[in-house]
């Protein structure tokens, strides 16, 4: 096989690749021009194809190894690679999103000299904070009046109690002065959303991430999957990590954390508490979501909201 160009695997623009991959217990290594996970099995090894122009992210969870030469073409390809525990979760560092980005000194420069020209400025900075709040309401609003599965489970997004937190949550945002407050209000409507899904799902719940219950887990594994898209997506616009409009800005990668917050509660946080009530395995699950992903084009939504914000707010 020839190798490939580094121009012809950037072909399929990031915000329409399908693939995110989790992988464990195996090694990462190029073959022939491709770039392979190997499994060792009782018998012999497996060996299995990665699309790498076609692929975001690739999370290395327990027991996993990649080789120099992989890295080179993962690089080459634009694809994202993250060091995790098992499960996909935490994403190591410490509690910093921490990543393997590709070098590059051909990515768009007009998205961060946007994004910079209004973060110094607090009211320009919450401005943009509201924006996203309200982008992440309608995204919801989209998602959940579209989607068969979502339905079938009881989601209607014109139920009195959904409707109730959406709309709370709509009618605080024009009128709140201070992230502070944005980031209670959003916390407070987030809590009524997982009250809304455990009742629809039949179950007891409270959120806490070291719980160790189905629901609580697939909330960890999907949020990790969603800010995965979220680094890919501010890595291709040259946007770094550090500048939030909303979470901590002592921490260094608390714009994914902004960003992924644009589709948690409209994929991951339901499809958390339907996996949870079917006793889904952890496979099942994250396969389910990246489905949805794709489906509601959530790559496709981060990138137009942060080109939006990026270029949108001028003096």
């Amino acid at each position: 096989m020839d190798d490939l160009s580094p121009s012809s695997l950037k072909a399929i623009l990031h915000s329409k690749r399908a693939n995110l991959y989790y992988l464990e217990h195996c090694r990462v290594m190029q073959k022939d021009g491709r770039v392979l996970y190997l499994t060792e099995g009782k018998d012999e090894n497996y060996y299995w194809n990665i699309p790498i122009a076609n692929t975001t992210v690739i999370l290395l969870g327990t027991g996993t190894s990649i080789t120099q030469a992989a890295m080179r073409m993962l690089c080459s390809a634009g694809v994202l690679v993250g060091f995790c525990g098992g499960g996909g979760t935490p994403l190591f560092a410490g509690a910093e999103i921490e990543w393997l980005t590709p070098q590059s000194e051909y990515r768009p420069t007009e998205y961060v000299q946007g994004w910079l020209s209004f973060w110094f400025d607090a009211d320009k900075r919450l401005a943009v904070a509201r924006t996203f709040q309200q982008s992440r309401i309608d995204y919801m609003r989209h998602v959940w009046s579209k989607d068969k599965d979502l339905k079938d489970n009881g989601f209607y997004v014109d139920d009195a109690d959904i409707e109730h937190a959406l709309s709370g949550f709509a009618k605080k945002i024009p009128v709140l002065d201070k992230v502070g407050d944005l980031l209670l209000a959003e916390a407070q409507t987030t809590k009524q959303l997982y009250k809304i899904a455990a009742t629809r799902c039949k179950l007891t719940f409270e959120r806490n991430p070291e719980q160790g219950d189905l629901a609580n887990d697939f909330l960890n594994h999907g949020n990790y999957l969603a800010y995965g898209l979220a680094a890919t997506t501010l890595w291709v616009l040259g946007t770094p990590h550090g500048f939030a409009v909303m979470h901590g800005k002592t921490r260094r990668g608390a714009l994914v954390f902004d960003v992924a917050d644009l589709i948690k509660d409209a994929i991951v946080l339901p499809y958390a508490f339907i996996c949870a009530k079917e006793k889904a395995t952890e496979q099942e699950f994250r396969q389910q979501i990246l489905q949805k992903f794709t489906e509601h084009k959530a790559l496709d939504f981060m990138f137009e909201q942060v080109k939006q914000a990026a270029i949108g707010i001028k003096d």
